[in-house]
């Protein structure tokens, strides 16, 4: 490998990946194209922002001549994170979700196809299998997204698929089960509920907590990712499972205990429109054919990512005051760290 194009490389699963390449002795450089939404932020990168090998560019995928002028840089793969993600919020914007998620993946196609880049990698999600009461999804399971978030998500594994077999780009996708770790904007369950029981603040429960998820760290997706990125066959779809399945209730258990909590702290409240029922893939696929083996313990990695939480309440204090959009002052933190970049 040589110089790797990582968009969304600021934002929560992208930033742990980037660190990964960074540190890879085969890696000469990796290009991060971020737009620096309330979710991506520069601290994510930390001290690898500075390294001599990263290079930052913010900017929109859906801009196609800056993407156009990134692809002509000279990367020789192409590692696709950037995303609107959040179920929730796509109930109230999804066109934003289908804007970002489809087109800004088409432009990136297409840039990736004039400049013949090597490799790109695709990253999704097990909600594009949607609900699965019983059994698991292979990798040629029917598609079947329940919410706009995984709809938008869903086209546009299509559309990357699509790309390899009209065009001949070597497009691999990745199905990811849900991620949890450090850096994670306090709008996803897990910190969420770590940030609101470390402030003594009640959380709560859809229904009865009945919905079963796979929780993977995300050191193990971007494993898994890696692995496909080195070895995935162009066209293929590869799961990455194999975390621990709990219910919300479950799950809610484990942060209460790690945050020294009690359940006087949960309420429950009525279920959301389409809370699919239970998530659940089969990851054989990854495991034979890229040796991918998930290794992180579910409790210890729950424990250290709530201290992280406890640690770094810079990240996350803001949200005592209702303002989602604050948690960071992304534009003046970007600007400062852009100029000390600059300057270095």
């Amino acid at each position: 490998m040589e110089n790797i194009l990582v968009t969304g490389g600021a934002g929560f699963i992208g930033s742990h990946f980037v660190k990964r390449l960074l540190a890879a002795e085969d890696v000469a450089a990796v290009t991060v194209l971020d737009v620096l939404t309330y979710a991506g932020h520069i601290e994510n990168l930390g001290t690898a922002f500075f390294s001599d090998k990263l290079r930052f560019v913010q900017g929109d995928i859906r801009d196609t001549t800056l993407v156009d002028n990134v692809m002509a840089a000279g990367p020789t793969a192409v590692v696709h994170f950037a995303a609107e993600s959040h179920v929730d919020r796509s109930y109230d914007a999804t066109d934003a979700f289908l804007s970002t998620n489809v087109l800004g993946t088409q432009v990136l196609l297409n840039a990736a196809h004039r400049h013949d880049i090597g490799k790109f990698v695709h990253v999704s999600t097990d909600e594009v299998y949607g609900p699965l009461p019983t059994g698991t999804a292979t990798e040629d399971s029917p598609l079947r997204p329940s919410v706009p978030y995984a709809a938008a998500k869903a086209a546009s594994d299509l559309v990357a698929l699509s790309a390899y077999q009209t065009l001949g780009l070597p497009v691999c996708v990745t199905r990811s089960s849900n991620c949890y770790g450090p850096y994670q904007y306090p709008e996803k369950v897990i910190p969420l509920f770590v940030t609101r029981l470390l402030r003594g603040v009640p959380v709560t429960l859809h229904d009865q907590g009945q919905h079963i998820r796979n929780w993977l760290h995300v050191e193990d997706n971007c494993a898994g990712v890696e692995a496909v990125l080195r070895g995935g066959a162009p066209g293929e779809v590869y799961n990455l499972g194999g975390g621990t399945d709990l219910s919300s209730k479950e799950l809610t258990g484990y942060l209460l205990e790690i945050c020294g909590a009690t359940w006087d702290k949960v309420t429950y409240i009525p279920d959301r429109p389409a809370n699919d029922c239970r998530y659940s893939m089969d990851w054989t696929k990854a495991r034979d054919q890229l040796g991918y083996q998930p290794k992180r313990c579910l409790a210890e990695g729950l424990a250290e990512t709530a201290e992280w939480y406890r640690r770094n309440p810079d990240r996350w204090a803001p949200l005592a005051t209702g303002d989602l959009r604050t948690v960071l002052p992304a534009a003046r933190t970007a600007t400062t760290a852009l100029e000390a970049r600059h300057a270095k």
